[in-house]
């Protein structure tokens, strides 16, 4: 029986504020919120209801391929999706309990360090808290110890290797050219495997300085990268076919390769249906089978040795050169920039690093027995943020009984920690350019790091590690160097508890916020306050309570913010404002206020807090859009209201022009754009969106050949879609539903961007199974309703390309 494996690695960087703890915006994922939320809809979801399809390319069957594969995930990644896209978390957590059932106990999911640093370039402290944060955070979610750990970017060294061994884990994956020598049993000398001559197909023992050992499995590089960079994912059955000529005939081998998980839908659309055509196929071979690393190892001890090539990667021909130095690896993207910056960004950060290690030690040490072993056991909070397991974890490691102050400075400073460790994820060095997101994200949390040290240690350090960022060079002039992308995008982005304060006054103008409410991190409670109107003008006073939900911290403040109407907000903060205090900025500011009077109005708020310099751009990211799309809503209705008389006016014109075969003015064409996009969002935001309606706008879209928002078009027929589904899956009876959604399904072919139907075609396998059975029953007794129903629905599916024929021979949903 030839036994073959896949590997995918999920990861994207952490991507949340540092100060917020929240994804922001990222404009750049549009129409998706962020770049977690459009892979997860590319990938990290579809392969959790993958796709198998018939000849006709209509879908058979529905799999989890992560029930069938090897995976990790990033531990920052699943906190995500936990929050954000429960139904993809459980569909991961759900896939390794059917994999152990399948494999004997040998589950599919490995562990992954807690952040995705590059481990031979940590120190003994870094390395053991990454490695023992996500083994503990496995064991949280998956409910069992790890067999195998995934090591970021697969970099590997002996002392990185010794501390795996230590916490008890069995294998690692390496690439071949990771393997520098390999002997057989009862031999004592070693051959030459370097340069990815190492055969693939068996695991090696790997016995360490310490006498300990753990297993090496170097995965197959040629189909790996055939999978990752060539066109293998053409056809599922052309990567089964490879892995299965990779299979020896002799039981005792196996084929395996390992890749990123976001080759399956992200970097390769419709991925995961190759990877799921691909296991199918493998399964109905009657001489092979898909396995785990671990029950492979069950069954196949390895015999062999080998010794690895220490500090090396799978991406970085130099060894681990790629995140310290200069080395030529880069995306090929700007082949004339340098990434001179990349030495100096690590030894900046290292500099950071060791400077708040040595204040950490000393000043944690008058409150906890053992500062570094508690940093250790801080994933305990991270997990579960409770007041009461807070408090559980203090009780473990406190000195003695710690004040209220003295338990928040302690939780600052593990905070701290976890954002020291967090600002070497390894992206930030990756790419070819200083300013690159990923690199700005790990500065933010460099600068979260120093904002922490500096009120806690009373130390400067901004301004030495800014002087040091300075020698890493930017290709981009408008940064020059570290110190430009410093100035402009990393201290800006930082948040003190008072712009918490000042977000919360302007957004209340346009929001109703509770008593108690809560801003990313943070929980504000209204102690007491205002709100006012005058017109289109709005005045807010508020006294108020910021709680830091991570450490505790509180601070009171009285906040004040006024609307004068569009885009201009004003707004001023005071610390510590007392009963007194609001009462007489509230007497100051409403008297004016009261009589319209918004000059006297603004020059109040200017007195009562010294300068009112909070404006639309305090804002806080999400909230800023989104109060923009507020302000912009009624200006753009009035344009669009002008574009839409003046297409209609002109359209008889048009037409004239059009059958004389002239072309028609640019004026025309652009009223004509303006308002067909306009009324094709309308009419999706309905909650019934009118099918004939879009029909004809597409149509009139088609006739003056306009230019359509093609990717925000697509979105909203995709969220149109989903609202629809599952409306119509708690009321499966209603016909009328049933075939607006199937008329909204047929739309979609009038868009050149392809539209995620997943989610539907998940809710009507459900149906398949749960609402057809009894409906076929009633129709076998002259039911009518129930052959109109089978009817209607044949016609979904047949718009979906679901094989409705097969669903009660052959269907399952996994």
């Amino acid at each position: 029986m030839r036994s073959v494996c896949i590997h995918g690695h999920f990861y994207q960087p952490p991507r949340e504020n540092p100060w917020l703890e929240i994804v922001e915006l990222e404009d750049s994922a549009y129409p998706y919120h962020d770049w977690n939320e459009r892979i997860t809809a590319e990938c990290y979801g579809p392969n959790a209801w993958s796709r198998i399809l018939d000849p006709r390319g209509r879908i058979v069957r529905i799999v989890n391929n992560y029930a069938w594969i090897s995976f990790d995930f990033g531990p920052t990644l699943l906190w995500w999706l936990e929050r954000e896209a429960p139904d993809v978390y459980h569909a991961i957590l759900d896939a390794d309990r059917e994999g152990c059932e399948r494999f004997n106990g040998h589950g599919p999911a490995i562990a992954h360090p807690y952040h995705h640093i590059i481990l031979p370039l940590a120190n003994e402290h870094d390395r053991r808290t990454e490695l023992l944060w996500g083994i503990r955070d496995f064991e949280h979610r998956f409910g069992r110890r790890p067999e195998g750990i995934w090591l970021p970017e697969t970099a590997v060294d002996l002392p990185t290797l010794e501390l795996v061994a230590e916490f008890g884990i069995r294998f690692v994956i390496l690439a071949p050219h990771q393997a520098a020598a390999v002997r057989p049993p009862g031999f004592s000398g070693w051959q030459d495997v370097s340069g990815g001559r190492v055969e693939t197909t068996r695991p090696y023992r790997v016995v360490l300085p310490s006498g300990r050992e753990l297993v090496a499995l170097f995965y197959d590089g040629a189909i790996a990268r055939d999978v990752a960079f060539g066109d293998l994912l053409n056809d599922g059955r052309q990567l089964a076919a490879r892995l299965l000529a990779a299979a020896s005939d002799t039981t005792d081998r196996l084929a395996h390769i390992a890749t990123d998980g976001e080759t399956y839908g992200h970097h390769h659309r419709f991925g995961d249906m190759a990877l799921a055509a691909a296991i199918a196929t493998i399964q109905a071979s009657k001489d092979a089978r898909v396995i785990t690393y671990g029950a492979y190892l069950a069954e196949h001890p390895p015999t062999w040795e080998a010794q690895i090539v220490e500090q090396t990667s799978w991406s970085c021909i130099h060894g681990i050169e790629r995140w310290r130095s200069n080395c030529g690896c880069n995306t090929g993207a700007h082949p004339e920039w340098t990434q001179e910056w990349r030495g100096p960004l690590r030894e900046a950060l290292d500099w950071l690093r060791d400077a708040v290690a040595q204040r950490y030690e000393e000043q944690l040490s008058q409150f906890l027995t053992d500062p570094w072993a508690a940093r250790d056991d801080y994933i305990e909070v991270i997990l579960d943020r409770s007041p009461e397991n807070v408090q559980r974890f203090l009780d473990r490691w406190q000195r003695r009984a710690l004040q209220s102050a003295e338990q928040v400075a302690v939780l600052e400073a593990l905070e701290m920690q976890r954002h020291a460790l967090r600002m070497y994820s390894s992206d930030a060095w990756f790419f070819d350019e200083l300013s690159g997101l990923e690199t700005v994200q790990a500065l933010q949390s460099a600068a979260r790091v120093i904002q922490i040290a500096e009120e806690l240690f009373h130390t400067a350090l901004e301004q030495e590690f800014v002087e040091r960022l300075a020698r890493a060079p930017s290709n981009l002039p408008q940064y020059h160097d570290g110190r430009g992308v410093w100035d402009r995008l990393v201290r800006p982005a930082r948040v003190e508890f008072a712009n918490v304060a000042a977000h919360y006054a302007l957004s209340a103008l346009f929001e109703d916020y509770p008593e108690r409410a809560s801003i990313g991190c943070f929980e504000i409670e209204r102690l007491e306050g205002i709100a006012q109107r005058a017109g289109r003008a709005q005045l807010f006073i508020a006294r108020v309570r910021v709680t830091s939900t991570l450490t505790g911290r509180q601070q009171g403040f009285l906040t004040a913010a006024l609307h004068l109407g569009e885009h201009n907000l004003v707004g001023g903060v005071e610390s510590d404002g007392t009963p007194d205090r609001y009462a007489e900025v509230r007497q100051l500011l409403s008297e004016p206020f009261g009589r319209a009077d918004l000059p006297e109005t603004v020059r109040a708020l200017d007195r009562a807090f010294g300068r009112a310099d909070y404006s639309l751009r305090s804002l806080f990211k999400d909230e800023q859009r989104k109060l923009l799309d507020i302000i912009l809503t009624s200006t753009l209705a009035e344009a669009e209201e002008l574009y839409r008389h003046l297409y209609e006016d002109s359209q008889p014109l048009m037409r004239f022009l059009a059958d004389l075969g002239v072309p028609i003015p640019r004026a025309f064409l652009i009223a004509a754009e303006m308002t067909v996009n306009a009324e094709l969002r309308h009419t999706l935001a309905e909650p019934r969106p009118s099918v004939e309606q879009l029909e004809q706008l597409f149509q009139e879209a088609d006739v003056w050949r306009l230019t359509l928002d093609q990717p925000g078009l697509a979105y909203a027929l995709q969220e149109a879609l989903e609202a629809l589904a599952q409306e119509w899956r708690h009321q499966p009876d209603d016909l009328e539903l049933l075939d607006t959604l199937t008329g909204l399904a047929k739309v979609t072919s009038h868009l050149s961007e392809p539209v995620n139907t997943w989610r539907l075609q998940n809710i009507v396998y459900e149906l398949l199974q749960r609402a057809l059975p009894e409906r076929r029953w009633r129709a076998e007794r002259g039911e009518q309703t129930a052959r109109e129903w089978i009817e209607r629905f044949r016609a979904l599916c047949d718009v979906l390309w679901i094989a409705f024929e097969t669903a009660e021979a052959d269907l399952t949903v996994s």
